[in-house]
């Protein structure tokens, strides 16, 4: 124990200008020590506060960098952690960090085969319907790497937002969408007859062999019309998300790399990432609640 410290430890019975005469410190370099100790002691609100930086700051850089303040909050509280959205964004501003919130989607140009037949719109712009594998979306978006140009085709759920099946080829031919389509019917396992497969009017999908392929798997296909962003939104919005929180932010030398790139990104996709539309929980965390749900029904 230093001097000081004896001082601070009896000051509170005996008078502090004895007490350092009888040490042999003078008074002001007392009380100079005790405002420094003050200075540097923290207080339980300043722990709370670094221990908010320090989980903050981890569930981050987890979520690859691109959670913002809602998601990391939703992280926070299923820890048992109790802090609000509006703390956890002014930290989050105060460090520097933020989230990636994907911009607007534009509507993209899609070649239309002048000669073929269209189904009807089934979905009407009524993608959840409730239940899983009642509606299916999918696109084809425009991506590029360093073997060339590569194009993306998803399928994905649009009650849980899962994306069942994806394919990626230096393509656009029809054979894309069936083994997208593929993927998905044996990510589900078993019968899907009934289920609509939705997606815009590009020649992949109005294709004989495209109709020929939901046929098999008992599919209905279901088209939106040209041009119209608002009528295939559940895939444009997997696509702004995926652009925006992974694509465009890595570099990716050949078609090796970028298709093992996107299969971690969609892992996590279904997986880890939180979805706001689904309560803050992760695709495959909603099936699972769904399926438990309709079971004790």
């Amino acid at each position: 124990m230093s001097k000081f410290e004896l001082i601070a430890a009896e000051c509170a019975d005996h008078d502090v200008t004895r007490l350092a005469e009888l040490i042999g410190v003078s008074r002001s370099g007392f009380y100079a020590w005790a405002a420094r100790q003050r200075r540097t002691e923290v207080t339980p609100r300043q722990q709370r506060r670094r221990d908010l930086e320090v989980k903050i700051a981890a569930h981050w850089k987890a979520s690859q960098r691109t959670y913002g303040s809602p998601r990391i909050t939703a992280d926070l509280h299923a820890e048992g952690v109790a802090v609000s959205e509006n703390t956890v964004a002014k930290i989050m501003a105060e460090m520097g960090i933020e989230g990636i919130s994907p911009r607007t989607f534009k509507v993209k140009t899609t070649q239309v085969d002048p000669t073929a037949s269209f189904p009807p719109d089934r979905v009407g712009r009524q993608f959840d319907r409730g239940r899983l594998d009642v509606v299916w979306t999918s696109d084809i978006t425009y991506l590029t790497c360093g073997d060339g140009d590569a194009y993306l085709c998803a399928i994905r759920d649009e009650h849980s937002r899962r994306v069942l099946g994806w394919s990626l080829a230096d393509h656009m031919r029809t054979e894309l969408v069936e083994d997208a389509v593929n993927a998905a019917v044996l990510t589900r396992g078993g019968p899907v007859a009934g289920t609509i497969m939705h997606s815009d009017r590009g020649s992949q999908y109005t294709s004989h062999d495209m109709a020929a392929a939901c046929s098999r798997h008992g599919l209905l296909r279901s088209m939106g019309e040209t041009g119209i962003c608002w009528d295939n939104a559940g895939s444009e919005s997997l696509w702004s998300t995926v652009k925006h929180e992974y694509y465009k932010r890595h570099a990716f030398t050949s078609y090796a790399n970028l298709t093992a790139g996107l299969d971690n990104y969609l892992r996590y996709y279904n997986h880890d990432r939180r979805h706001s539309s689904l309560g803050m929980i992760s695709p495959i965390a909603f099936e699972i609640s769904s399926r438990i749900s309709q079971q004790s029904r």
